[in-house]
């Protein structure tokens, strides 16, 4: 049943007046505070213990603090180790301010981009905020409690003339907020997005909204400008104008803001022949607001974007009038040894990642995330989804409801100004239960109708989706039922009729989720299995062999689908879950093309090769330093490339050239049946396009000898340069009784040192986790440089092997370039 339009103006009236909406503080003063910062990992019995005196000897004293840098998780590490739960409680943190705002009689706040998931922030022992919810942004007002401070000499003598701060954290376990625990993501606790201290005037702005919209070809363009004070009821007014200008600097518009209506200043104005924005040109406008009030000024810059989209009905989707084949992907906000504490540094990078794969859209999976990926994708030109954290579990509480219409309200006020933003997400896999002792659909149904028409109310310029969740698909917008062929069911090459069977089924379609989990470094040369893959016989293996050509296939079925809107793989980096704990690299998802460091797949080349227009060469096997086979036997080779045609040399003799045909199963075409020689090979592949030649080689060993049962662990010491540096490591292989490595074993392998704090662990990597299922035969463990030397050992988990050991010296002269 759907919410009447009446309840849906109250609801949004009472959600205007009671939630704080605008976060991100126009202000041209404000500081980000990443030093200076200590925490705990622990409850404290208050504010004032944690800003208590430490008094030496005493039982009473906490001397546990550790120095920290914001951002901050509290779950860095502990997320994906393998012999804990990770850590859901309350966490401290504690730091000192040099506070002086330059306004007279003005404001000060401290702002957080983000903060999981229960949050209060205390000026010494003065509780000054609260917040609900680990991925929107909320400011606290802290402006009268420094004051009161600061008139108490004690204090001031005692902090050295500094504000104290202390602030609470806490991701315990509560079925009445979202997400659930029953999400497949860890709930991170932590200061994990940036903090920043703002000052303003006494009447400063709280938002700048902006509305910019083209007609269908593009000729004009129409924007309303509004500018809302924090104060709407402030007795004196000041006085506000805008500028604007072109996204090559040259101002294109200017006015003064007089006319102040009740929800603020506006003004409205029109542009001829706007830049459109898209992902092949993402033009930006800069809007920069001035407001004079008695001796203060302050400024302010935002930007924006005019594109206009529409997704046809049971058809394809159209940016600027064009029909557009959405090519996405899915984003976590995790990183390796840092959790969700990513620095704006590691965001980027990540980003570009994704933008030189070829995407243009992404699904900022599954809450609001940080303000700088929705920057980013404005400048890198991706379109988004994103969505609210309401996933799994059921329906709660009426608690638990306004935290979801909070948090709905607060991602669509916080983040519409962002042109790459096309989706609202209303909530995923919504169908699955366990919160909760009953399950209703129909109350189900009737909540997101709700947040269906407050999303509508709160921005009518945009669409609202759900995946996964069918007796709800007729409410929203656009919808993305469940298909995971060749993974969870059916078969890969089941992928366009079960696809084409989505698009009728609802008027609006988009396909979010496919793919499947590949174990870095773990192939097959089961010619047998590779051939029933193709005619689709079987699922996955969790080799890098079976995704390659499971991408491959969705990839060349998607290019002859006119009726395809696009669809989004699942998903661009493994990530850590507490639901995973048995997987080859525990609790990690593994269905990334790059690690959770970043470090590309094999199958990151694939989509390259599909989606990027910039010319690029890829050998599959990067990853597979040794084959096997028979010597006789011929071996397939595949290279990824977007060039029309691509020659191999096996050992500098050329294999002939092959030209690209994306409907050629597997690699387009681009492979060849080759003989390898025992031992090393030299592979090189040259891509040719027009004048342009283009250059990948690797060396592969190649195996005859066959093996047996796995009876003893070989430890050797390698090293290895990256773009990171040199690398120490340590790699275990299986060998049978008679010295032959056992390239098709896959037991799990743990990692120790004398010294626990050498290895490179808990990083839910390939070469740092200390626990880890073996591929091809194959597992290692890199050291870090500055405890060398240690001794290292390892031993297979079943316990059926003698332990291995190995003395880890420093050498200068090995350089051996591991795959």
């Amino acid at each position: 049943m759907k919410t009447s339009k009446t309840l849906c103006q109250l609801l949004l009236f009472t959600f205007l007046c009671t939630t704080q909406l605008y976060a991100s503080l126009p202000s041209d003063k404000k500081i980000r505070l990443t030093q200076q910062w200590e925490f705990i990992r622990q409850d404290m019995g208050s504010p004032w213990e944690v800003m208590r005196p430490a008094q030496p000897g005493k039982p009473e004293s906490v001397p546990l603090w550790q120095k920290v840098t914001l951002p901050h998780c509290f779950n860095a590490e502990d997320a994906t180790n393998p012999d804990v739960n990770y850590y859901q409680g309350a966490g401290w943190y504690r730091t000192t301010l040099d506070i002086n705002n330059p306004y007279a009689n003005g404001k000060t706040y401290l702002e957080f981009e983000g903060a999981g998931q229960k949050t209060e922030v205390y000026v010494y022992t003065t509780l000054v905020a609260k917040h609900v919810g680990g991925y929107d942004e909320w400011k606290a007002d802290i402006t009268d409690a420094v004051a009161r401070i600061k008139t108490n000499s004690v204090l001031m003598k005692r902090f050295s003339g500094k504000i104290p701060i202390t602030i609470r954290c806490d991701n315990g376990r509560d079925t009445q907020t979202i997400p659930s625990d029953m999400s497949d993501f860890n709930l991170y606790g932590g200061l994990y997005r940036y903090v920043n201290l703002v000052y303003v005037p006494a009447w400063h702005m709280d938002a700048i909204r902006i509305d910019s919209q083209t007609d269908e070809k593009g000729r004009n363009g129409e924007v309303t400008i509004t500018v809302l004070p924090e104060d709407s009821k402030a007795k004196d007014e000041a006085k506000v104008s805008v500028r604007i200008f072109s996204p090559e600097g040259k101002e294109v518009f200017s006015s003064p803001l007089n006319n102040k209506e009740s929800n603020g200043y506006t003004v409205n104005f029109d542009l001829k022949k706007p830049q459109l924005w898209s992902p092949e040109k993402p033009s930006l406008y800069t809007c920069k607001v001035q407001a004079v009030y008695h001796a203060d000024t302050l400024t302010a810059t935002q930007r924006f974007g005019f594109r206009h989209f529409r997704f046809e009905e049971q058809g394809p989707f159209y940016l600027n009038g064009k029909r557009y084949l959405l090519r996405g992907t899915h984003r976590h906000e995790d990183h390796a040894g840092v959790g969700a504490a990513l620095t704006e540094e590691m965001m980027q990078c990540e980003m570009r990642q994704i933008k030189e794969m070829g995407a243009n859209f992404i699904r900022l999976g599954h809450y609001q995330q940080s303000r700088i990926i929705l920057d980013l994708c404005d400048e890198l030109g991706l379109l988004v989804w994103e969505e609210i954290p309401w996933c799994r579990g059921g329906l709660g509480n009426p608690t638990y409801k306004e935290q979801a219409r909070r948090m709905l309200t607060n991602m669509i006020t916080q983040h519409r100004n962002h042109p790459s933003v096309i989706l609202w997400g209303l909530g995923n896999e919504n169908d699955w239960p366990g919160d909760f002792e009953t399950f209703n659909k129909d109350s189900i149904r009737s909540f997101m109708s709700e947040l269906n028409e407050l999303a509508h109310q709160l921005d009518s310029s945009r669409c609202t989706v759900i995946r996964r969740c069918d007796f709800c698909k007729d409410i929203v917008d656009v919808y993305s039922p469940s298909i995971w062929a060749g993974w969870y069911s059916n078969k890969f090459t089941d992928y366009r009729q079960k696809t084409e069977q989505g698009i009728q089924s609802v008027p609006h379609f988009l396909h979010a989720e496919w793919g499947g989990d590949s174990h870095p470094g773990r192939h097959t040369e089961n010619r047998k299995m590779l051939e029933e893959v193709v005619a689709g016989d079987r699922n996955g293996d969790w080799s890098e062999s079976y995704i390659v050509r499971l991408f491959d296939w969705h990839l060349k079925e998607q290019e002859q689908m006119p009726q395809l809107t696009g669809s989004l793989f699942w998903t661009f980096k493994d990530f850590s879950t507490p639901l995973r704990p048995r997987n080859p690299i525990p609790y990690v998802n593994q269905k990334g093309v790059v690690q959770r460091d970043g470090t590309p797949k094999e199958s990151y080349y694939v989509f390259q090769s599909y989606w990027s227009d910039k010319p690029m060469v890829h050998i599959y096997g990067h990853s597979q330093p040794i084959r096997w086979g028979t010597t006789e036997e011929l071996k397939e080779v595949l290279v990824y490339s977007n060039c029309p045609e691509v020659e191999l040399f096996v050992n500098g003799v050329s294999q002939g050239i092959r030209k690209r045909d994306s409907q050629d199963f597997p690699a387009a075409g681009l492979r060849w049946q080759v003989k390898l020689k025992e031992g090393e090979n030299q592979l090189k592949a040259i891509a040719r396009k027009g004048k342009q030649q283009l250059t990948d080689e690797i060396n592969q060993e190649y195996q005859t000898q066959r093996w047996g049962t796995p009876a003893q662990i070989r430890l050797t010491q390698v090293t290895t340069n990256d773009a990171i540096g040199k690398k120490t490591l340590i790699r275990a292989e299986l060998l049978d009784a008679n010295g032959v490595r056992c390239l098709d074993a896959a037991d799990f392998v743990r990692f120790g040192c004398t010294e626990s704090s050498a290895l490179l662990q808990n990083q839910g990597t390939a070469h740092g986790s200390q626990l880890i299922q073996m591929a091809n035969g194959r597992a290692e463990i890199c050291v870090k440089p500055m405890q060398i030397p240690v001794i290292v050992s390892v031993r297979d988990e079943a316990g059926k092997l003698t332990p291995a050991f190995i003395r880890v010296k420093k050498k200068k002269r090995e350089e051996i370039n591991i795959h």
